[in-house]
């Protein structure tokens, strides 16, 4: 099954592929991008028959978690480009 990544405010993908291919794309382990989007599932599945309160924590346990997963991403994003190899001469 594909992942496809994208944040909620850009519109363009983060990331698309297999979720081994995604993982290493992000440099992270497979098993956890599983559990992020098994949680993730699990979250939208349910929220049904909750009360206001409810529904309200549920959506902001998923954006805290999307958060991080950008945290993470950027995180990685950081650490490849300041590696200082060369290829990136930024503007």
């Amino acid at each position: 099954m594909d992942v496809y990544l994208t944040p909620p405010s850009s519109g363009w993908p983060l990331a698309r592929g297999s979720v081994k291919e995604v993982a290493d794309e992000l440099g992270i382990d497979p098993g956890r991008l599983s559990k992020w989007r098994q949680k993730d599932s699990s979250l939208v599945r349910s929220a049904e028959g909750l009360t206001e309160e409810q529904r309200e924590i549920k959506r902001l346990q998923k954006e805290l978690k999307e958060a991080q997963l950008e945290r993470d991403i950027l995180k990685k994003a950081v650490s490849i480009f300041s590696r200082g190899d060369g290829r990136y001469t930024g503007s």
